[in-house]
């Protein structure tokens, strides 16, 4: 069912903001391990920190982000060389931040009859005129905010500047509730680290959105195979007794920190 008309890409030539493009596995959240067709953008409003789980895993599209290389023919072209690949993954930094992309990406899934997952921290409401077959949403929540002084893997040194952009777009509960309602289907990805510090933000979320738990998959905080590993055993036990999902960002640990895999 088509949506009502938003902006569209009229130049396939132009370099838009898509720094990786890459075949994969899926390996977060219901879609993982399937064949999947990797979309990320550059620019994010959140600055992640997870303490000993580490940066993001995708730091180097938000703080001092990379530009971008691609164009939109290149993921046509991407496309047409593995006609086995049914589904997209876009993802970021933060893919919201890029209206007219996630709409001309949601044309191209429809003629192209691919599945469509859109990964974002839920800060922005994205109206498309296709529905996105799948929106995964990592609210972050205060594990994830800056500390004072520590430095990035881009070597800055993190301030008040930066804790305050990170919490100014952190967990918009409006923008979520309008996302879920809006697209085909949905989960939602809280990162818990190994002291599950956070554990009652989320339960706070899924009570006043009324999510249902199969619909939660939980994360391990971790921007290596190292800091990954710390996390695991503790969120994997919460899980299971808490009835949520698990996933265990796979590519994390098959590939550690080596990108576009």
């Amino acid at each position: 069912m088509s949506h009502r008309k938003l902006k569209r890409i009229t130049d396939y030539n132009k370099t838009l903001p898509v720094l990786e493009l890459y075949t994969a596995v899926q390996s977060e959240g219901s879609r993982q391990g399937y064949p999947t067709i990797v979309v990320r953008t550059s620019g994010c409003t959140h600055r992640c920190y997870f303490g000993e789980g580490g940066w993001c895993d995708s730091w180097y599209t938000s703080i001092h982000p990379e530009k971008g290389t691609f164009s939109f023919q290149d993921i046509i072209n991407m496309y047409d060389a593995h006609p086995h690949i049914k589904e997209m993954m876009l993802t970021g930094g933060s893919p919201t931040m890029h209206p007219a992309l996630v709409n001309e990406l949601t044309h191209f899934a429809h003629e192209r009859n691919i599945f469509i997952t859109i990964e974002t921290e839920g800060s922005h409401f994205l109206p498309t005129d296709y529905p996105i077959n799948l929106l995964s949403i990592s609210p972050k929540f205060s594990n994830s905010i800056p500390v004072l002084g520590v430095k990035t893997p881009q070597g800055a040194i993190v301030d008040e500047k930066m804790i305050k952009k990170h919490n100014s777009k952190r967990c918009n509960i409006d923008a979520i509730r309008q996302s879920i309602e809006y697209h085909d289907d949905y989960h939602i990805k809280p990162v818990l680290d190994k002291d599950l510090s956070m554990v009652k933000e989320v339960e706070d979320l899924i009570k006043e959105l009324n999510i249902p738990d199969e619909k939660i998959w939980a994360m391990p905080a971790g921007d290596d195979r190292e800091s990954l590993f710390k996390s695991y055993g503790p969120v994997m036990n919460f899980v299971r007794d808490r009835g949520w999902r698990y996933t265990g960002r796979s590519h994390i640990m098959a590939f550690n920190t080596e990108r576009c895999v």
